[in-house]
């Protein structure tokens, strides 16, 4: 009866929300009341008259979920289960042990220990496999249960028995729950002499302090320039990312509107405070995964010709939402408004239920979008996402490079690099020999990594196309010869594309030793946006040119 009365009274929310924006409420109400009755009936039938055993909190809650599915992805229904993770997703705060940890194969691994916490100050490592977890044993078990095992109110014990790579025996390690608050920098540093660099991965509370104190660090440190890196990151707070492009506009600018159906949510946001450098060179890197408040940021650098952005378009999440409480401790999670960056322009994308395999918006017809100006008569779009002003066309990762990835096989063998070794080089001198390399190749002898090309896709539908349309014996001969010259070769791949797989063997072995600040900095120098970055801000004329280009 609990999903019941919950489900009648999100409607009737909803209905109340919505009442009093039609000009005839009666007829409105009437409508609202009466399909209110029409599922509640429907419902009691189908549980009583369906043929099997109906489970009505399930039938209930894809119900909803099929509801709001209807209207946006951004609309959610929180069941009182799911308040934690939701609360952590927004607050960045649990109470845990400080570690990443996911599955790779079946196994419940360690992959990532944050500093400062309980799991690093133990002394659990990255490859670590969690058999159980106070004598819970975790095979088969899936990754959202050890998640939640983990997870507890802080000062409490937990004891985990661990297997390390090298040692025959479990290995038993005690821990303290602690409250853990996870950064939204993750990482800031020099590049080089004279650029600094930001990585900003949420914007989670207290993101626009972490990024604050990051810059005035790195100008103190003496940068001249800034990178501010803002992929694949999912946005979240509204006025963090106010916040954050208060530091580099001035007092008063605005910095986003957002209008909705309620008169509440038209709102426009100003610079509150004082900035903390309104000059310095600004490259923002952007990718198809960059969302909601990272495009607040990103809008605003490019529409008051603040800095140039470098990467990938967008994701286009110009889209502003709202938790409102519910019966039984649940909560809606619902889109109120659409926010518009200075110029004027809303960055949602035009159809937001589909996109690429990347998450990317796709080519957006020239008819659908509308043209608007940044401060210096610059011509900027909406329509979905951002546009960089420097795009980097990265392509995709070789097959044999996936199926390494995806098969655990890079980082197996980080874990043993780790074992056989008990220092490298700084994570941005370390490089990893061509007789390291060919230990890897030979390591790889034994192992299951096979893959199929895009190519090899095509030619077996082309095959399968051909015989369904009896052409196949006309041009079997053809395709034969052109499917032998294509076919892969695991030992003939792993040479082809040596550099590129040594840079991601070079990456995952960094991080066993200096963890997620090595990663970042090790990827610096094969990183194609920031070498781009590098390149525009290097060069003066250029950086001025683009900005006040009309």
């Amino acid at each position: 009866m609990g999903k019941k009365i919950k489900l009648a009274t999100l409607l009737l929310s909803l209905s109340l929300l919505t009442l009093f924006a039609f000009n005839n409420p009666s007829e409105r109400f009437f409508e609202i009341a009466k399909n209110l009755d029409i599922f509640a009936t429907l419902f009691k039938e189908v549980n009583t008259f369906y043929v099997d055993e109906v489970n009505p909190n399930h039938l209930m809650e894809t119900g909803i979920e099929a509801m709001l599915a209807s209207l946006d992805p951004y609309t959610n229904y929180i069941p009182e289960d799911d308040i934690e993770d939701f609360r952590t997703m927004t607050t960045g705060q649990y109470g845990g042990i400080g570690a990443l940890v996911g599955q790779r194969n079946g196994r419940n691994l360690v992959l990532m220990p944050y500093k400062g916490f309980s799991a690093y100050s133990s002394g659990l490592q990255i490859g670590d496999e969690i058999l159980k977890i106070d004598g819970i044993d975790l095979k088969d078990k899936p990754s959202t249960n050890v998640s939640k095992l983990l997870k507890g109110q802080a000062n409490t014990d937990l004891t985990l028995s661990i297997k390390r790579f090298g040692q025959e025996k479990p290995m038993d390690f005690s821990l303290k729950r602690e409250n853990i608050t996870i950064g939204n920098v993750p990482y800031s540093g020099l590049v080089n002499e004279e650029v600094g660099y930001i990585k900003l991965t949420d914007f989670t509370s207290g993101a626009s302090k972490e990024v604050k104190e990051a810059l005035v660090k790195l100008k103190s440190q003496g940068a001249k320039k800034i990178i501010l890196d803002l992929r694949d990151n999912p946005g979240g707070l509204l006025n963090e990312a106010v916040n954050i492009s208060n530091l580099f506009v001035s007092k008063g600018s605005e910095i986003v509107s957002t209008k909705g159906k309620m008169v509440d949510w038209n709102k426009s946001y100003k610079a509150l405070n004082s900035p903390v450098d309104t000059e310095i060179p600004i490259a923002v890197l952007t990718s198809s995964r960059s969302a909601s408040a990272s495009e607040i940021v990103a809008g605003v650098i490019q529409d008051y010709d603040r800095g140039v952005l470098v990467g990938q378009k967008t994701f286009g999440k110009g889209l502003v939402q709202a938790t409102r409480p519910l019966t039984y401790n649940s909560q809606l999670k619902v889109t109120t408004a659409k926010y518009y960056t200075p110029s004027g322009r809303c960055i949602q994308a035009i159809d937001y239920s589909h996109r690429n395999d990347d998450g990317s918006v796709g080519k957006v017809p020239d008819s659908l979008k509308v043209a608007f100006k940044t401060t210096n008569g610059r011509v900027v779009y909406d329509g979905g996402g951002v546009d960089p002003d420097f795009t980097v066309d990265k392509g995709l990762l070789a097959p044999i490079a996936v199926s390494l990835i995806q098969n655990g096989l890079i980082f197996d063998f980080a874990n043993m690099y780790k074992f056989q070794n008990s220092t490298i080089k700084a994570a941005r001198q370390f490089r990893l020999s061509d007789q390291e390399y060919a230990k890897f190749v030979s390591w790889l002898s034994d192992k299951d990594y096979d893959y199929t090309t895009k190519v090899e896709k095509t030619i077996d539908d082309l095959i399968a196309n051909a015989k369904n349309e009896k052409y196949y014996e006309d041009i079997s001969a053809q395709i034969q010869s052109l499917k032998t010259r294509v076919a892969h070769n695991k030992e003939t791949d792993l040479q082809k594309f040596k550099k590129e797989i040594k840079e991601i063997l070079e990456s995952e072995i960094v991080t066993r030793y200096y963890l997620q600040e090595g990663m970042i900095e090790a990827s610096f120098d094969h990183d194609l946006d920031v070498q781009e970055a590098l390149r525009v801000l290097k060069s003066k004329e250029q950086y001025n040119k683009v900005l006040s280009r009309n």
